[in-house]
């Protein structure tokens, strides 16, 4: 499904776009989605969880290490 909304971006970009939309044949609110799409893509990517892999030096596991406390309680 897509929504309309109003964009206002720099000229120099707006340039830039539309000669790619004449160069492709295309519109310019076709190759603004792309862009859109593309930058949208980029976030959730950035975004995803990350999941590290490594090895302890003192041969303790993740769970080991995790059920010690890592702060004082408060008092």
């Amino acid at each position: 499904m897509n929504r309309r909304t109003t964009v206002s971006a720099d000229t120099e970009a707006l340039a830039t776009l539309e000669g790619e939309a004449r160069r492709r044949g295309a519109s310019l609110s076709v190759v603004l989605a792309e862009a859109v799409e593309e930058k949208a893509i980029a976030i959730r990517q950035a975004h995803r969880p990350r999941l590290g892999l490594g090895r302890s030096s003192d041969g303790e596991s993740a769970a080991e290490t995790a059920t010690q406390p890592v702060a004082r309680p408060l008092e």
